[in-house]
């Protein structure tokens, strides 16, 4: 239907969006909805024919699991790289300033231009949302963070039928 889930923070301040396909296919994207709590956008653009991608279940995915990370890093064009998922449910990393922070790692290559590229198994399912790395060069060094799929899709499905994100909140803290 047109619809892209991509990071808050690669459409965030942005005066105009262009989405461009593999098939050299170019359009205007409009924002649907962002959610900067969970990192996760939803733009969307007019067309028919489009690519589309099965989603997996990333609570199935396991430490070890074969993933590719797929993006357009440093603007070079189209990549994708493989590595391992590293660990699952990843938080407190500093990423997602009082956001909610349940991150993929792995060791596949994410440099700046994967952000809101696609983390996916060796079925070709999308298991995670590239994000962010952890790198005091701002280079790959083997420390890639990705939302898991269940979240993103989550948070896409609210944005797209209301807008916007609602969340319960209690009080209790740590």
């Amino acid at each position: 239907d047109g619809y892209i889930l991509t990071n808050n923070h690669v459409v965030e301040g942005a005066d105009e969006l262009k989405v461009s396909l593999s098939d050299e296919r170019e359009f205007v994207a409009k924002v649907i909805g962002t959610d900067p709590k969970t990192d996760v956008a939803v733009i969307k653009i007019e067309s028919e024919n489009l690519p589309m991608v099965t989603l997996a279940d990333s609570e199935k995915l396991r430490v070890g699991d074969i993933v590719f990370a797929v993006g357009n890093p440093l603007g070079v064009g189209q990549t994708v790289t493989m590595g391992i998922v590293s660990a699952k449910g990843r938080n407190k990393v500093g990423i997602l300033d009082g956001g909610y922070e349940d991150f993929i790692q792995t060791d596949a290559a994410i440099n700046m231009g994967n952000s809101g590229g696609a983390l996916v198994d060796a079925k070709g399912r999308l298991v995670g949302v590239n994000s962010a790395i952890l790198s005091p060069s701002r280079g790959n060094i083997g420390i890639g963070f990705a939302i898991p799929i269940n979240l993103a899709a989550s948070v896409m499905n609210s944005l797209v039928v209301t807008g916007r994100v609602a969340r319960g909140y209690l009080g209790v803290s740590n």
